[in-house]
């Protein structure tokens, strides 16, 4: 009997395994038709919903997302947003540090009030609480197969206080974003019902077919392609808008996509750039002499789309839309929502590339952003600070890499600040500082030390892998280590664990540098609680160069050669030891500087104990 049972739990126990690395994802498509009644602010909608469940789960409950019920009195935003005070997004508080969604009067709120919901023709039962909607399904979602919902919903555009809303600032009519009943998404981490704080969100991937009517003065811009170009204002120098009852009627449709957003406004002018060998990009913007820079991207744009293609791989959608809207810059499928007012075109350059990276790392590669924020933002940052050095290198001159004012305020802020980890789920920090460092400086940080430790070479191959490997899925950091460890040979698991569940600091140090024999003898200290290999950069007086690096014993391997300078391996440093001695084959006279890893890649805390100058 024990033989038996043994073997019967090692039987359950290789099913379990083998269901969690069998890979899927959920798939829905929306059909929407909406009526957007401008003057009060509000819209009716219906939808058709068909889910296909590709999980080996049956599904006996479901959950939508309603995201604009956090835009009201002691909603769980509005809580959050009085829990912090002035340390508050600035943006959603006012000056004496008071909630701004605690203050809205009813005709100002934020709601999406669902009057109908039928399976297969069947009405269901459900429970809304904030903005997360439970229901009860009339039957349960077997594995593999597709169910359809049908929605009636009314909605009221909130008064713009972060990221949707109307009447913003800028004088945008309408931004819609997370404006309509959302599914949320399934997979083997379960349902992601995250309430709605602010932050980020995650969607199921699908396709959209999405019809606006709206009053005809209005024009629109959106995620998607628009199929009635000629019908409607603002897309084609031959239209002849078609207008019903004073309204017009816009059609988009957008294929495997998780998001779909759109804003309006009667004074949006519409311009474009072709991409060579990539999308029609929309420039839609109100013009005026505070959005002159708008008409300079044009010049650059293809480049940054090239940039981003070689580094990273191609933009897969035919079309997207750079749109005046929002309260500073924020990404949605094949569009994001930017500030049009802008000082500088390097300023409005760094918002569009930002927020236009996102498509790769938050939409082509929809990473959950509710728990791995760093993903999405800290990648993103990497590839804005890549494209902006390229595109204005006066930027980056006389700095050792593209990064450094990124690892420059990270260090500033760890030094001076309480760090918080960079895994916490993106609302559960307790200031916003904390999550911006985490999420965007050392997500970004994170990038640019693996590129320390595996290579230039292995860190363009473990990008661009990544970005093959699971476009239009939803890779976790377990899936990124997985590929940077088969590419590098390396064992990374350490570095993983250190960056995203601690707060621990780096800091390495020349101890010392004495001669024995005629040759040079040099004494490393590991004074922090992060252990890293460590490159040595030894400036001979002659000039000559050469880069001693040390492999941690983790990593059971070491980087190749990375640069002209030529390079030797040196014996393994034990994490366990604090410090490390080897010897350079140079008396000590004939050498000019020994530095500690003079790219600056690595996030040390305390640079000043990094060089050694000979006097």
């Amino acid at each position: 009997m024990k033989k038996i049972f043994t073997i019967g739990c090692l039987l359950m126990i290789f099913v379990i395994q083998s269901q969690m690395q069998q890979y899927y994802q959920q798939h829905v498509d929306y059909k929407m038709d909406i009526d957007v009644n401008v003057k009060d602010y509000q819209y009716s909608g219906n939808q058709t919903i068909t889910y296909t469940n590709n999980s080996p789960d049956t599904l006996s409950v479901f959950y939508f997302h309603l995201y604009w019920n956090a835009f009201q009195p002691n909603s769980m935003m509005d809580q959050k947003l009085q829990e912090l005070g002035k340390s508050s997004d600035g943006r959603m508080i006012t000056k004496e540090g008071v909630s701004r969604i605690s203050i809205l009067k009813p005709n100002e709120i934020g709601y999406q009030k669902i009057n109908s919901l039928k399976q297969e023709g069947v009405e269901l039962k459900f429970t809304v609480e904030g903005t997360v909607m439970k229901v009860q399904l009339a039957k349960p979602i077997l594995p593999h197969q597709a169910t359809t919902f049908t929605m009636n919903w009314e909605a009221q555009v909130p008064m713009m206080i972060r990221r949707a809303g109307r009447n913003n600032p800028e004088g945008i009519d309408l931004t819609m974003t997370q404006w309509y009943p959302k599914v949320a998404e399934y997979d083997y981490e379960g349902w992601h019902t995250f309430d709605y704080i602010a932050r980020e969100f995650q969607g199921v991937f699908g396709n959209f077919d999405v019809s606006v009517t709206i009053d005809s003065k209005y024009i629109l811009g959106a995620g998607g392609v628009l199929l009635n170009p000629q019908e409607v204002k603002g897309y084609s120098v031959q239209s002849k808008p078609i207008v019903k009852n004073n309204k017009s009627l816009w059609h988009f449709k957008a294929e495997n996509i998780h998001d779909f957003a759109w804003a309006a406004d009667p004074d949006y002018t519409v311009e474009t750039v072709q991409v060579p060998e990539g999308p029609l990009v929309y420039l839609v913007y109100q013009k005026s002499e505070k959005t002159k820079y708008w008409e300079q991207t044009k010049a650059i744009i293809p480049q940054y789309y090239q940039i981003m293609k070689e580094n990273f791989g191609p933009y897969p959608y035919p079309t997207y839309s750079f749109i005046q809207g929002g309260d500073g810059g924020m990404e949605y499928g094949m569009c994001s929502m930017i500030l049009g007012n802008a000082k500088s075109l390097e300023g409005l350059a760094g918002l569009m590339f930002h927020e236009g990276s996102h498509s790769w790392f938050q939409q082509i590669l929809a990473t959950n952003e509710s728990m791995r924020a760093w993903m999405d933002e800290g990648f993103t940052s990497y590839a804005e600070s890549l494209a902006m050095a390229k595109i204005f290198p006066d930027s980056v001159n006389n700095t050792p890499n593209d990064h450094i004012k990124t690892l420059t305020g990270y260090i500033g802020y760890i030094n001076n600040r309480v760090e918080e980890p960079m895994g916490l789920f993106a609302d559960h920090f307790k200031t916003n500082n904390g999550y911006s460092v985490a999420a965007y400086l050392k997500g970004e940080i994170f990038l640019v030390q693996l590129e320390y430790i595996v290579g230039k070479q292995n860190f363009h191959k473990i990008m661009k892998t990544y970005f093959d490997t699971w476009k239009f899925k939803h890779p976790t950091d377990r899936d990124f280590i997985h590929i940077a460890q088969k590419i590098s040979g390396m064992d990374l698991k350490w570095y993983w664990n250190y960056m995203t569940t601690t707060t621990r600091k780096i800091d390495y140090s020349i101890k010392e540098v004495s001669e024995n024999a005629g040759n040079t003898v040099v004494t490393l200290e590991n004074m922090g609680e992060f252990p890293m290999p460590v490159d040595i950069y030894v400036t001979c007086a002659d000039g000559s160069q050469k880069i001693y690096t040390i492999p941690l014993n983790m990593m059971h391997d070491a980087k190749d050669q990375e640069f002209d300078i030529p390079q030797v391996q040196l014996p393994y440093w034990k994490w366990t030891q604090k410090t490390y001695s080897f010897e350079l084959p140079v008396k000590l006279n004939n050498i000019k500087t020994i530095e500690i890893d003079s790219t600056q890649r690595l996030a040390d805390s305390n640079i000043t104990n990094n060089i050694y100058k000979n006097k």
